[in-house]
C-alpha cells in the first residue's frame, strides 16, 4: 500500500499530480466552491486514470495533523493485495434512504469484502435510514465507516464527486476487498447531557416536531435566548443525547435546519417518538479528550502490521467550539499513530461508525471517528 498526497489551494496544486496508472482509489474532500469545478476532476482522471475518485464537499479539510479551508486535500492510494470497487446513486431516484442503500449493497461483490468506506450528502439524506440499510444488508461482520458532506457552516447544498458525477444527494460505497486488509475505527466525542430529559411526543423521521408535548423548535429557542438567532448554526454547540427505549447508549444529535412555520426542526438522523433527548455542551478539554480516546479505540481494534492511512471525520459543531484549537485534535490523534501514517478526512455533517458496545453501526454527530487501514 502507497499513499500520495497533495493540495489544491491559491489555484494550484501543491507538488505537481503524478501520471499514475497504478493508483487504484483516490479521496478528495474540498471546500463546496472548488468541489463544483470539473476541471479539477479532470486533472485528478488524467493524472489517475485507472482510479476511483471519490470525494465530498467538507466544513474544513484534514491532511496531515492541519486543517485547511479553500482547498482541495487529495489522498491518492496504490493498494498492492486490496481490490476496490465503487457504487453510487443519487437519493432522488429513491423514496427512502434505507431503499437506496440496499440497491447499493446489491451492487457490491460480497465475496471478500472486508469493509466498507461510504460518504453521502449531508443535507438530503437521512443518515439513519442510510445507516440502517447498510446495518441490514451488508454481510454480517462487514463493518461501515464514512461521514456525511459538509457546506462550511451554511447548510444549503452538499457535493459528492464519483468519477465524472459531480451532484449533490449522492451516496458513494467504497467496498474495499482481500484478505490482507486490516482496519481499524473508533469514535468518541466528548460533550457532556445537562438539564432535565424530554420525550419525543411527535416526530416523523428525522423531523422533530414536539419534545413532552411542546413544539421542539419553541423549546429549544427558550433554551438558546439570544443565540437562536444564528439558527440552525448555533445549534452545533448544543446538541441532543438521543437514546432510543431499551438502549443504554446514547447518539448525539445535531440540527441541520428549522421550520419557523411548522416550529419544527430537522435532524442528520431519525428522531423516534418515545425516545429520550437531553442537551449537550462541552469544553475544549472534553472534545480533546474524546479525540484522544477515538485514536485508542482505533488502534485497539487494529491488528496486523501499523496502520499506512487514517481517514478522521470530525464534525463542524467540534470546529465551532475548539475554534482556535482545532487543530489540538488533529495533532492529539497524530502523537498517537506511527510516524509513517498518512492522515487525511474532512470536517463534516454527520460521522458514520460502529457502536462497539452494541456491535452496529451508528450515525453520530459532534463526534470524531478514526478509520485506520493498512495492507499486511
Amino acid at each position: 500500500m502507497h499513499v500520495y498526497q497533495t493540495i489544491y489551494q491559491n489555484n494550484h496544486w501543491t507538488t505537481p499530480l503524478p501520471q499514475s496508472a497504478k493508483i487504484n482509489l483516490v479521496l478528495a474532500f474540498g471546500s463546496p466552491e472548488l468541489m463544483l469545478d470539473q476541471k479539477l476532476n479532470n486533472d485528478l482522471s488524467l493524472s489517475f486514470p485507472n482510479a476511483q475518485i471519490v470525494g465530498c464537499s467538507t466544513s474544513g479539510e484534514i491532511q496531515d495533523d492541519y486543517l485547511y479551508d479553500n482547498s482541495i486535500c487529495v489522498t491518492a492510494i496504490e493498494f498492492d493485495h486490496t481490490q476496490v470497487q465503487v457504487v453510487s446513486d443519487s437519493i432522488n431516484k429513491s423514496e427512502h434512504c434505507t431503499e437506496l442503500a440496499q440497491q447499493l449493497v446489491s451492487q457490491l461483490s460480497l465475496d471478500g469484502l472486508k469493509h466498507v468506506f461510504v460518504i453521502s450528502d449531508g443535507h438530503l439524506v437521512n443518515g439513519s435510514e442510510l445507516v440502517d440499510g447498510l446495518q441490514q444488508y451488508l454481510p454480517q461482520g462487514v463493518m461501515a465507516t464514512g461521514g456525511l458532506a459538509g457546506d462550511g457552516e451554511r447548510f444549503q447544498q452538499t457535493t459528492l464527486w464519483h468519477n465524472e458525477r459531480i451532484e449533490s444527494g449522492l451516496i458513494v460505497l467504497v467496498g474495499l476487498y482481500g484478505e490482507k486488509l486490516s482496519v481499524g475505527f473508533g469514535s468518541l466525542g466528548g460533550w457532556r447531557s445537562f438539564g432535565p430529559k424530554r420525550v419525543v411526543t411527535k416526530s416523523a423521521d428525522n423531523v422533530l416536531y414536539e419534545l413532552d408535548g411542546r413544539p421542539a423548535l419553541e423549546l429549544y429557542k427558550e433554551f438558546l435566548g439570544e443565540f437562536s438567532a444564528g439558527l440552525p448554526a448555533s445549534a452545533l454547540l448544543y446538541p441532543l443525547a438521543l437514546q432510543l427505549h431499551g438502549e443504554q447508549e446514547h447518539v448525539v444529535r445535531t440540527i441541520l435546519s428549522i421550520d419557523e412555520q411548522q416550529k419544527s426542526m430537522l435532524f442528520a438522523g431519525n428522531m423516534p417518538e418515545g425516545a429520550t433527548c437531553q442537551l449537550m455542551h462541552s469544553s475544549y478539554e472534553d472534545l480533546l479528550d474524546g479525540a484522544q480516546h477515538a485514536a485508542d479505540d482505533a488502534m485497539s481494534s487494529f491488528t496486523g502490521t501499523e496502520p499506512e492511512l487514517a481517514i478522521l471525520i470530525s464534525c463542524v459543531g467540534r470546529r465551532l467550539v475548539l475554534r482556535q484549537r482545532v487543530e489540538e485534535e488533529l495533532e492529539i490523534i497524530k502523537q498517537g499513530l506511527p510516524g509513517e501514517s498518512a492522515i487525511s478526512g474532512f470536517y463534516s455533517y454527520g460521522e458514520i461508525s460502529p457502536i462497539k458496545s452494541i456491535g452496529r453501526c451508528g450515525l453520530h454527530n459532534q463526534t470524531m471517528t478514526v478509520t485506520l487501514l493498512s495492507e499486511k
